[in-house]
């Protein structure tokens, strides 16, 4: 069933209608976040479209999000299909720009209920959308040619260095890049693993969560450094207007790591 098929749930208005008063003391009764503790929430879910979690992604991002034999895959749509599973409805998985997501602008406008797009949580992007507990670990990574001699940010002056816009890669090579680093931000990522990849680029700052699919399925290419970030990735619903699909998100977070099903989906991509 396609997105535009489905009917707008009568109850979104209501759950739109949250304040951010709301919201505080709401997590503030969790713990500090909504961690879901309380199953009856489930009942209190208002998706979008009913019948269906639409959840937004930027794709291709492997092994995050990407297309197999025409249907989305990878392992933030394994994750994100639990949670359609546990609310027992379809997963109706949207693909939008990057922007729109950690703008706000999906979620905040109901093209989607939630989003999951290997999204660092970040200061910024908490004023404008709500974020689940964190669901996985990151750091940025350096790749540049094999035989190019450039393994440390401070050997990239007078290069050029590819970054995915508006990614916490960009914001790194802003803060560390040396003067003389031209560093060149594309709204695709697909864009710039071509970029990388024919030798238009000298080298590029991604997530060590997709740099190594990169320098696999290019032997040119090398992992010349990691650099530990803190980043922790989570996924995003609309801001101060949906806790009980955070409080369901958290607690089917907490069920896979406890049952070990979060581990079988995490080696399935990153073994």
């Amino acid at each position: 069933m396609t997105r535009a098929a489905r009917r707008p749930h009568p109850a979104r208005a209501a759950a739109a209608a949250l304040s951010s008063a709301v919201l505080m003391v709401t997590l503030s009764a969790c713990g500090g976040s909504a961690s879901g503790e309380s199953t009856d929430a489930l009942s209190d879910v208002s998706p979008v479209f009913e019948g269906a979690l639409t959840v937004c992604t930027d794709m291709p991002y492997a092994p995050f999000e990407y297309e197999e034999k025409g249907k989305p895959t990878g392992f933030d749509i394994d994750l994100v299909r639990k949670v359609a599973d546990e609310l027992k409805v379809d997963l109706d998985v949207v693909d939008v720009a990057f922007d729109d997501i950690i703008s706000g602008t999906s979620l905040n406008n109901d093209v989607c209920d939630v989003a999951i797009s290997a999204i660092t949580v970040t200061g910024e992007r908490a004023r404008v959308l709500d974020f689940s507990s964190p669901y996985f670990d990151a750091k940025q990574a350096l790749v540049t040619p094999r035989g190019s001699g450039l393994d440390e940010i401070a050997e990239l002056s007078g290069t050029r260095v590819g970054v995915h816009q508006d990614t916490t890669g960009e914001i790194y090579m802003g803060d560390y890049a040396p003067e003389g680093t031209e560093v060149v931000p594309y709204e695709d990522f697909a864009d710039l693993l071509e970029a990388l990849e024919a030798g238009e680029l000298d080298a590029a700052m991604l997530d060590n969560t997709v740099s190594g699919q990169v320098v696999t399925d290019n032997p040119r290419l090398k992992l010349a450094r990691e650099f530990d970030t803190g980043e922790q990735y989570g996924m995003a619903v609309r801001k101060d207007g949906n806790i009980p699909l955070l409080r369901t998100i958290n607690s089917t977070i907490a069920d896979l790591r406890e049952d070990g099903t979060y581990n079988k989906i995490f080696n399935k991509y990153f073994d």
